[in-house]
C-alpha cells in the first residue's frame, strides 16, 4: 500500500519536507479554504498539486470534497450544490486526482468527549464517554425526547453527573463535541462562532422527519448524479463509515455496518462507487467484525484508514495502539496487501506525545504520534511483504 498522510494545506504546522523525511509517499488533503458548496477551481487545484509535487510527493487522495448539508437532507438548493460538486470533480479529474474520500454523516463528522485523555505512559489520546455525551445531549443540547435513546442505568448516571458537573466542564464538552472536532475539517461550526449550541440545534432540526430510508435515498440520488463525471475521468468516490457507527442525536446514520455498506455499493453498482475502509470507525462498533468486513469489501475499497479502537464497558471507546485493539491492523494489512496492494493508506488519530501537545495540532493529528504509528504500520507492511514473497 502507498503510505499517505493527512495534511491540512500550506498553513499546516507539519511541513511537506518533514513528511518526506519520515517516509510518506502520498498526501491526503483538500482545499480547506473553500467554503462548503463552492466550486474548487482548476487553478487552485493545480497550484496545490504543484506545491506538493515540488517536494517529491504526490496528491494521492482528496479528503474531503465536503458534501453540503442540503444535499444530505434534500433541500431546495440540492441540485445546484450537486452541479457545483460535479464541476469540482471534473476539475480534480482534469488534474489527475482520482480518489475522493467523503462522508454522508448528517451535521457532525466524528464524535469524542475528550481530546486529551491521559494514558499511564504519559501520552494522551481521544476518548468517547457515553455518559458525558448523554449529558451533552439531554442537558446542554436539550434535544426533544433525547432520554429515550438511553437506558435507565445510563440515565441514572447522567442525572448523577448533572449534580456535580461544573460550568467549565460543560463549556469543555461543547467545545470538544461541536467545535474542535469539526471546525478544522470544513465543519458546520468553527472556532469563534457565537452560540454554537444554537447553531448545532438548528442544523439538527433540518433532519426532522428524515429517517434512514430518506438519507439513503438522498445518498443514492447524489451518487447517480455524479457517477457520469466519475466514469469519464476515472474518479473513485469512497464513502467513509460513520464515526462512531451508531445512531446519535436522533440523526439517521447509514454507514455503520456490513449491511449498510452493502446497500450503498449495490445502490449504484459501479466500480467508481467505493469505500474508505476506516478500521478505527468500524472497530468502535461491537456489531462489526473488522477483518471479515475487509475480506468482503476489499474489491470495492479505494482508500484505507489504519487505526484501531478498544470498546470499553458502558459503550465507551478509546483509540488503541496501532498494534492492538479491535481494528486487527496486522490482519487487515495482510488482507489488503494480498488482495488490493496498490491502495493508498494513512495512519490516523495518533497519540499526543513528545511535545506534540504544545504545537496546536488538530485533534487526532499529532506529528510524533502519527509518525510513531506510521513506523508501526510500516513494519507490519514490510513483514507482510517479506512473508508473502517467501511463500511464493
Amino acid at each position: 500500500m502507498e503510505k499517505t498522510w493527512r495534511w491540512f494545506g500550506k498553513k499546516d504546522k507539519i511541513t511537506l519536507s518533514m513528511l518526506r523525511q519520515i517516509g510518506v509517499e502520498g498526501i491526503v488533503t483538500a482545499l480547506h479554504d473553500i467554503p462548503n458548496g463552492e466550486i474548487w477551481k482548476e487553478e487552485a487545484i493545480l497550484d496545490l498539486k504543484g506545491y506538493i509535487e515540488e517536494v517529491g510527493l504526490r496528491w494521492s487522495v482528496v479528503e474531503s470534497l465536503p458534501v453540503s448539508e442540503a444535499i444530505k437532507y434534500g433541500g431546495s438548493e440540492r441540485d445546484k450544490l450537486i452541479d457545483n460538486y460535479i464541476v469540482s470533480l471534473e476539475n480534480l479529474g482534469k488534474a489527475g486526482i482520482k480518489t475522493i474520500c467523503y462522508n454522508f454523516m448528517p451535521v457532525i463528522d466524528w464524535i469524542r468527549t475528550d481530546l486529551d485523555y491521559k494514558l499511564p505512559d504519559g501520552t494522551s489520546t481521544l476518548f468517547f464517554d457515553k455518559i458525558q455525551f448523554g449529558y451533552f445531549d439531554i442537558f446542554i443540547l436539550q434535544r426533544e425526547n433525547a432520554e429515550k435513546d438511553y437506558s435507565p442505568q445510563e440515565l441514572e448516571k447522567i442525572y448523577t453527573l448533572d449534580k456535580s458537573i461544573t460550568e467549565k466542564e460543560k463549556d469543555q464538552l461543547i467545545d470538544t463535541i461541536i467545535v474542535k472536532t469539526q471546525g478544522f475539517i470544513n465543519g458546520n461550526i468553527k472556532e469563534g462562532d457565537q452560540n454554537p449550541v444554537t447553531i448545532f440545534s438548528q442544523l439538527l432540526s433540518l433532519y426532522n422527519g428524515i429517517g434512514k430510508d430518506g438519507l439513503r435515498n438522498n445518498l443514492r440520488y447524489f451518487l447517480i448524479r455524479i457517477m457520469p463525471v466519475c466514469e469519464k475521468y476515472g474518479i473513485h468516490m469512497c464513502i467513509h463509515p460513520d464515526d462512531p457507527p451508531c445512531q446519535v442525536l436522533g440523526l439517521p446514520r447509514i454507514v455503520t455496518d456490513t449491511e449498510d455498506i452493502q446497500w450503498i455499493l449495490d445502490a449504484v453498482d459501479s466500480p467508481h462507487n467505493g469505500l474508505t475502509f476506516c478500521a478505527g470507525s468500524l472497530s468502535s462498533g461491537l456489531q462489526n467484525d473488522v477483518p471479515a468486513m475487509a475480506r468482503k469489501f476489499t474489491e470495492r475499497t479505494r482508500f484505507v484508514h489504519l487505526r484501531s479502537t478498544d470498546v470499553l464497558q458502558g459503550g465507551n471507546f478509546i483509540e488503541a495502539s496501532h498494534l492492538e485493539g479491535r481494528g486487527h491492523l496486522i490482519e487487515l494489512v495482510t488482507i489488503f496487501e494480498n488482495e488490493n496492494p496498490q491502495l493508498p493508506m494513512r495512519v490516523d488519530h495518533g497519540r499526543m506525545m513528545l511535545g506534540d501537545e504544545d504545537k496546536g495540532y488538530n485533534p487526532g493529528y499529532s506529528f510524533h504520534g502519527r509518525m510513531f504509528a506510521l513506523a508501526q504500520v510500516g513494519g507490519i507492511m514490510a513483514t507482510v511483504e517479506h512473508l508473502t514473497k517467501s511463500n511464493l
